[in-house]
């Protein structure tokens, strides 16, 4: 990722989850800036970000998030989190091995979910021949594995929770570009499809699960409707 991807990434991911548009202020900025000069990959900012609006959306507060500051503090802990998990780089292989056994997923089987779902992304992305947000998204999520499969596979511990914040992450801008592009009338008779299927069940479910229920359903036929692999590593 080239200097200006480095500030706009952030900025994005920032505004996403907030959830309205707002101009981050020059205080932002520096504190970009001096992520960036310490060399704080991109990818380990982003994971600060989505962790931090995930434990603010967990016990949501009257004041909404109106700067960068609020990430900073997770942002440096994954930062020191990601440096001490190098150390002792020299023994990558072995720390695998044995860290492969706390986890159901081997140390190949996560590298080959990584690389054919990059490839999937740069590929599509690709095939659209377009430009749309669609597209911008793929391109810019197949860049950013680069970087977390390239972490992944130099990592001196194998950390799949913080594998799969990064990816979450990255779903979730795929999810909301795929929503910026599709035309309407198909958006529309998807959510007739998806509510004609839960009708039968709404009356026994929760406000929130149906919801949630809705939601998980209506991505899962726009990933169909647009051929985007899910990146979780419930899926390797």
């Amino acid at each position: 990722m080239n200097y200006f991807n480095y500030f706009t990434e952030i900025e994005d991911a920032f505004v996403r989850r907030r959830g309205k548009h707002l101009f981050l202020s020059p205080m932002d900025w520096a504190l970009m800036e001096t992520w960036k000069q310490q060399g704080i990959p991109l990818h380990i900012v982003l994971r600060g970000v989505e962790k931090s609006f995930d434990s603010y959306e967990a016990r949501p507060r009257k004041r909404t998030v109106k700067t960068l500051l609020y990430c900073q503090e997770e942002v440096e802990a994954q930062y020191e989190e990601w440096v001490e998990a190098r150390v002792g780089s020299a023994s990558t292989t072995d720390s695998n091995e044995a860290d492969s056994d706390k986890t159901p997923f081997s140390f190949e089987a996560i590298s080959e979910h990584l690389q054919r779902n990059r490839n999937s992304l740069a590929a599509l992305a690709r095939s659209r021949n377009k430009e749309d947000d669609l597209s911008e998204a793929l391109t810019r999520a197949a860049a950013l594995l680069v970087d977390i499969e390239s972490d992944f596979t130099s990592s001196a511990t194998l950390d799949t929770r913080k594998l799969e914040d990064s990816l979450t992450g990255l779903e979730r801008m795929l999810n909301d570009a795929m929503l910026a592009v599709i035309d309407k009338d198909k958006l529309d008779e998807l959510n007739k499809e998806v509510k004609d299927k839960l009708k039968p069940y709404r009356a026994q479910m929760e406000a929130a699960a149906y919801k949630q229920t809705f939601d998980n359903l209506l991505l899962k036929r726009l990933r169909e409707q647009f051929a985007v692999p899910r990146l979780s590593l419930f899926y390797v």
